[in-house]
């Protein structure tokens, strides 16, 4: 599972003109799917994700997590990350999960991220998706599970 964090101020994603998520102070979350992935891939990540110490706190220190903020998540399904480009100029989706796997494990991700407490909106998986929002600091941080 490969993951684009975003640290946001407020983000929202529409399909057809139509807001179908929205978060304010939070992270945006770009999650890539492997055919390797599963539910224990999903919980680590899901707590690293949380855990992450990337809030300032009063000293203006990043010290605080998602947790502590109170802060939301909105999640969006982003098969592109794992895109190969080595071989030419188009790029191979072959890394990326195939719709049957990939599907159930983003909803089994929004559904844990939920059972957690955390404030979850999320994309249309598969959906051609427009994503705005301001990323504060900015802070953008890659995650991924092969190598966590």
């Amino acid at each position: 599972m490969k993951i684009v964090l975003q640290r946001v101020s407020r983000a929202e994603v529409r399909v057809s003109e139509k807001i179908i998520g929205k978060i304010e102070k939070g992270l945006l979350l770009l999650v890539g799917i492997a055919n390797e992935d599963n539910e224990q891939i999903c919980d680590m990540m899901i707590d690293k994700i949380i855990n992450l110490r990337i809030f300032e706190d009063s000293d203006g220190k990043m010290n605080l997590s998602l947790l502590d903020v109170h802060g939301e998540l909105l999640v969006i399904s982003q098969f592109t990350l794992y895109a190969d480009c080595k071989g030419g100029r188009r790029p191979s989706f072959i890394g990326a999960a195939k719709r049957d796997i990939a599907r159930p494990l983003y909803s089994k991700f929004l559904q844990k991220c939920s059972d957690r407490g955390v404030v979850t909106a999320q994309g249309e998986f598969g959906a051609d998706m427009k994503v705005d929002f301001i990323n504060d600091g900015p802070v953008t941080i890659i995650l991924d599970s092969a190598v966590l």
